[in-house]
């Protein structure tokens, strides 16, 4: 069982049998074994290499006795574990290189077909753990293959120097949970935006591959997506997140920092950043209570303040403003 961390069959049963035993000399492990005196002996000098044995007193002869093995194994299983990780990224990679090259060679390639969201989710996951500098997402409301609370892969490319950029359907903000998911996205260094409509469900890795939904909804059947490599499809995807990215709202954490902006030196606080952000990005008040925990009048009476702070007398007035003096 342990010979993937450097244990050999022989070695663990010699191991066992001594941690059974508390201490034994030589010759009653080679008894209890049934080995011959030089296998037993060359077996401990190994144990003794991984820090598994020592003697139990400074005689020749002194009994055996074992050693915990969670430091050096342990040591030994995050190194096992670490070169699983480095092969796996290596083969990710290589794959991403075969079908570039298939794609140069025959436009068959260019699109692939995923079936089934089992299929599409390892799909997202493998190509996030892949990436090495840029996630880009259209994230629409009732997702086909992956929740946003599951996909951990985003906070690993995150924490190994990824960007990731984000744009929210409004509709999915209205979803139990799914406010709280955005925000512990934004404080781990996404960056999200929120927009009324979102023309297709659409996630690209790199620039160099996308993955889009061939079909609108969710049907009765299981989701289809095209996963698209280097193309002008692509770039016209490409193009397609930019131009929409211009125009969604970004979204702050109540954990994000607030700077002072022009026209005056208010600060909102946490709370209040949390309210103006679904404000500017159009969420219905009613739906914003919910959100914050709190009634719709408290709502509309904080929006009220938040427009005599910052002088204006109209909603769309507090929303310019609010962006004008970098409250969001």
């Amino acid at each position: 069982m342990l010979d993937v961390i450097g244990l050999t069959p022989d070695e663990e049963r010699l191991y066992r049998c001594l941690v059974q035993l508390t201490t034994a000399t030589v010759g009653e492990l080679t008894d209890r074994l049934g080995l011959p005196r030089a296998d037993l002996l060359a077996q401990l000098e190994a144990l003794r290499g991984k820090g598994l044995v020592l003697p139990a007193g400074p005689e020749p002869d002194a009994p055996l006795r074992p050693l915990a093995p969670d430091v050096p194994l342990g040591e030994a299983l995050l190194r096992r574990q670490e070169a699983l990780e480095s092969a796996r990224a290596a083969v990710t990679q290589l794959t991403e290189e075969y079908r570039a090259g298939m794609r140069r060679h025959d436009a068959g390639h260019l699109v692939e077909v995923v079936t089934g969201a089992r299929a599409l989710r390892e799909r997202l996951r493998d190509l996030q753990n892949g990436a090495r500098a840029e996630v880009l997402w259209f994230c629409r409301a009732n997702p086909l293959a992956m929740a946003g609370q599951e996909n951990v892969e985003e906070f690993d490319a995150l924490a190994r120097g990824v960007r990731y950029r984000a744009i929210y359907e409004r509709e999915m903000l209205l979803e139990p949970g799914a406010l709280a998911d955005v925000e512990q996205g934004v404080r781990a260094g996404e960056q999200a935006r929120v927009l009324d409509r979102l023309p297709v469900r659409l996630a690209i890795v790199d620039g160099r591959t996308a993955v889009c939904p061939l079909v609108p909804e969710r049907g009765s059947g299981e989701p289809t997506a095209a996963v698209i490599g280097r193309s002008q499809l692509l770039d016209a995807l490409l193009a397609l997140f930019e131009s929409h990215w211009l125009m969604a709202t970004p979204v702050s954490s109540s954990a994000a920092p607030i700077e002072d902006g022009a026209g005056g030196g208010y600060r909102p606080d946490a709370e209040e950043v949390r309210l103006l952000s679904l404000f500017v990005a159009g969420v219905p008040d009613k739906s914003i209570a919910s959100q914050l925990g709190v009634s719709r009048r408290t709502v509309q009476r904080r929006l009220a303040d938040l427009m005599t702070v910052a002088g204006v007398d109209t909603r769309p007035g507090l929303a310019y403003q609010a962006a004008r003096r970098g409250w969001l």
